[in-house]
């Protein structure tokens, strides 16, 4: 019923799961979702098109996927097919984690191996949907945030390439020129000013609203060549498998593994988002949740489209303003769809200048990693034995980094996945939990929780409120 209070009584739901607010209220709302999440999922695949080299119209083109399936995603979690979806206020957009490990795969295989390894691996997420407690066992605070925390740090030199003005590198032209770190430095003062001073819905799309700032900075210094804007099209139809279908095997155990990680985010989505309408997530929504992660990252695989995951500021954003029908986010959902119809929208994003999406980026980037480090300090005690594995872990993964060289001597495929700190530093972590006696298998300091990072930062202090455990039964 709409208005009526949690069970704690300590916070006012204006509209429950089911309740369907006024049109003249709902549609605000929804678009307010999608505000919230835009830049973050429109991001990896500008970023990913760069980095292998896509030319603006490729570059469109995925945008335009992304958002298309970011929608249909968000649609299915609203209002479920079958086991699929959670039935719950649920927005799904592209997923930062798979972003650092598939760049290397496009530039090594081309985009058919990314979009192959997506594919692939997608049903590891579904099978997590209907063995839920086995895998949370394996995958405690103490893994988790280490991932968490090599997802940002190894996207930071992504991130300060692009703030540069340059995509491709310190060789390409212009550089660290005094333009391009201007711009990127606006944007990031104008984002931690409205994240650290403003309250209210400002704080939410703080880093929006800085690309936009940037943007229109850009554009009256005339750094932005919007000619593919004018010549984009009105309306386009998506290509299913626009770039092939590829196989690599290791680029499929690493995408497999992060299906891992973004699976046990999902469940904390799922958890805070239910915790503001003050009840416990059931299984059943927890198994839907994960069944729509996994199966609309195949479809996003098929049409073009980088994984998919729950994203968390929008379940702040439900806590924030007690909205939390499903409808709402339904019509967020249906705005994604339009506007990844129209090709205009996308050549716009495209024609985004680097340094202005790099300031944005680095931003988003750093907070992944504060991100993980919360989920250690807030969830494992730091003793003599998880530190060892913290301090080990963090060391390989970031050291097969710094110096991929030292893998030289191994067969390709064994480069391509231990070159990836994600899945050298998550295996470390993961091994030495159940090896090293003193916590084990979800027990002890590294049990298992619900709370995972954000997909983009809300507050750069505060997150949504800490989500109520799921019940072992519906």
């Amino acid at each position: 019923m709409a208005g009526s209070e949690t069970n704690e009584g300590s916070s006012v739901v204006l509209y429950d799961i089911e309740d369907r607010p006024p049109l003249g209220e709902a549609i605000p709302l929804g678009i307010q979702h999608v505000l919230a999440m835009f830049l973050g999922n429109v991001a990896p695949p500008l970023i990913l098109a760069g980095a292998v080299g896509s030319v603006t119209g490729e570059t469109t083109f995925l945008v335009q996927m992304a958002l298309i399936v970011a929608g249909v995603a968000t649609l299915i979690q609203a209002f479920p097919i079958g086991p699929v979806g959670a039935k719950l206020p649920i927005v799904m957009g592209t997923s930062f984690a798979f972003l650092g490990p598939l760049i290397a795969v496009g530039n090594q295989y081309g985009l058919a191996a990314v979009f192959g390894a997506a594919l692939i691996a997608a049903p590891v997420e579904m099978v997590m949907g209907v063995s839920l407690d086995r895998f949370r066992e394996y995958f405690p605070p103490l893994v988790t945030g280490i991932v968490v925390m090599l997802i940002g740090l190894t996207l930071i030199p992504t991130g300060m390439n692009y703030a540069a003005g340059a995509s491709a590198g310190p060789s390409a032209p212009g550089y660290g020129s005094f333009t391009n770190l201007g711009l990127a430095g606006l944007v990031l003062v104008v984002t931690v000013v409205l994240n650290q001073f403003f309250e209210g819905f400002l704080r939410v799309i703080s880093v929006f609203v800085g690309i936009i700032v940037g943007y229109v900075t850009a554009l009256a210094l005339g750094v932005v060549d919007l000619s593919a804007v004018s010549s984009a099209g009105w309306v386009t139809v998506p290509v299913p498998l626009k770039y092939g279908i590829a196989f690599e095997p290791s680029a499929i155990v690493t995408v497999a593994f992060l299906y891992v990680i973004t699976g046990m985010e999902t469940i904390g989505d799922i958890s805070g988002t239910v915790s503001a309408t003050g009840r416990d997530a059931t299984q059943k929504e927890m198994r839907g949740g994960l069944l729509a992660d996994g199966v609309m990252s195949a479809f996003g695989a098929i049409f073009n489209a980088l994984p998919n995951t729950s994203f968390s500021q929008n379940v702040g954003l439900v806590n924030f303003t007690g909205v939390a029908s499903r409808y709402v986010v339904g019509i967020g959902g249906v705005v994604l769809l339009v506007l990844g119809f129209v090709p205009k929208v996308g050549a716009v994003v495209s024609a985004m200048p680097d340094a202005v999406l790099g300031g944005g980026a680095l931003i988003l980037f750093a907070m992944i990693f504060s991100s993980g480090a919360r989920i250690i300090t807030q969830n494992v005690t730091l003793d003599h034995r998880n530190s060892t594995i913290l301090a080990l872990s963090m060391a390989l993964g970031l050291g097969v980094a710094f110096r991929p060289e030292i893998l030289q001597q191994f067969p390709t495929e064994i480069q391509t996945l231990f070159g990836s700190a994600l899945v050298t530093g998550g295996f470390t972590a993961l091994v030495l939990n159940v090896v090293i006696p003193g916590g084990g298998v979800g027990s002890g300091p590294t049990e298992h929780t619900t709370g995972l990072a954000p997909e983009t930062p809300t507050n750069m202090e505060e997150d949504i409120p800490d989500p109520a455990p799921s019940p072992d039964d519906d």
